[in-house]
């Protein structure tokens, strides 16, 4: 799905990064260049308020996820098609005048492109109209132990980690790749950086990890971590998502009640997790129920995939070529138009339990999460 773009010549790595100067980056010395007109929130047809942007760094990753993608993987983008820092940081910018207070970078395995800590920097460095960017990630963990102290350094506030399983033989069989251990180094790597709160992600899987409830939250609560289950969501690359086979966020919750005395906390506005009290705090654990219980009414996220697509939700069918733009000479007025169209276009909802909903071709780690 990728389009091709003018870029000059850049070194390339095999993550996709090019690290090398692009037409589609604002010329030296020239500020944010959006107009008066154009400035203020992203606001959908619905009345959706968006500050939320996530963007994809690429789209390689170092594991092979069962409900991500096929054994053989898939094919990655064209590198000359993966977005460049200073393309990155100028859609960032531009986003940052439309309203915009968070970026979330993700993947693939954003760490492996090898300028993660450089975007971050430059990421973390822009105003936006409550002050910088909050510049979070999403990682799978594994190159922590060496990039989450220059990480910190660089502006990161927050980390939210994949971790599945605390079964070594589960993680193998899941990731198709023996790094367990590395990815329990790289969580202990971001505790002693100093990041907090530590958010683990998991996906809830029958059959698979569903045994695992009660000692994922354990584990989370003695490590002073945050644990977010997550519904298995249609955005497996081999389309063999089952919504009968799905383990529902019910079933989670009723887990978890056989140890834990949860209390539902309020005011949960935009998050897409429902938040509970431990056994009266002050840990907290989360479930999101994208599927069963959607929270598309309050949803206030827009993604950028690494090759420049935008895309208005997780589950659309369309994109807004803003790579193309950049690359032509859009001006910022010009991008700031195309992110306005984009969001007033998008649907109520996503529509997973409707008879005519149809999965989209990419798979997560070419969307981003």
């Amino acid at each position: 799905m990728g389009r091709l773009g003018m870029s000059a010549p850049a070194s390339e790595d095999r993550s996709g990064a090019r690290t090398g100067a692009s037409v589609g980056a604002r010329p030296e010395g020239r500020g944010v260049g959006v107009s008066s007109s154009l400035r203020g929130p992203l606001v959908d047809k619905h009345g959706r308020v968006h500050r939320d942007l996530r963007i994809s760094l690429t789209d390689v990753c170092n594991l092979r996820c069962t409900y991500c993608m096929p054994a053989e993987g898939v094919p990655w983008l064209a590198r000359e098609n993966i977005l460049t820092t200073d393309e990155l940081v100028r859609v960032a910018e531009v986003a940052a005048a439309l309203g915009i207070v968070e970026v979330r970078l993700t993947g693939g395995e954003p760490l492996l492109r090898p300028d993660a800590v450089e975007v971050v920097r430059r990421m973390a460095a822009i105003e936006g109209e409550q002050g910088p960017l909050e510049v979070s990630m999403t990682t799978n963990a594994l190159r922590l132990p060496t990039l989450a102290e220059p990480l910190r350094e660089a502006g990161l506030a927050r980390l939210n980690i994949s971790l599945d399983t605390l079964d070594r033989g589960v993680f193998k069989t899941l990731t198709r790749r023996d790094r367990f251990d590395d990815t329990i180094a790289g969580i202990e790597a971001a505790i002693a950086a100093g990041f907090a709160p530590i958010k683990l992600n998991t996906v809830a899987m029958r059959g698979v990890n569903d045994g695992e409830i009660t000692a994922l939250l354990r584990y989370a609560v003695e490590n002073g971590l945050e644990l977010r289950f997550i519904e298995q969501m249609p955005l497996d690359a081999g389309h063999i998502w089952s919504r009968p086979e799905m383990v529902t966020g019910e079933e989670i919750l009723a887990a978890l009640e056989q140890e834990f005395a949860l209390t539902e906390l309020p005011g949960r506005g935009a998050a897409p997790a429902e938040r509970f009290l431990v056994d009266e705090g002050p840990s907290t654990v989360g479930v999101i129920r994208s599927v069963t219980r959607p929270f598309c009414g309050a949803c206030d996220r827009v993604r950028l995939t690494a090759d420049g697509q935008l895309r208005n939700c997780l589950f659309a069918r369309t994109e807004s070529d803003l790579a193309g733009l950049l690359r032509s000479g859009g001006t910022d007025d010009d991008v700031a138009r195309l992110m306005h169209a984009c969001i007033a276009g998008k649907l109520p909802g996503h529509g997973i339990d409707e008879p005519g909903f149809l999965q989209p071709d990419r798979p997560m780690s070419a969307i981003g999460g």
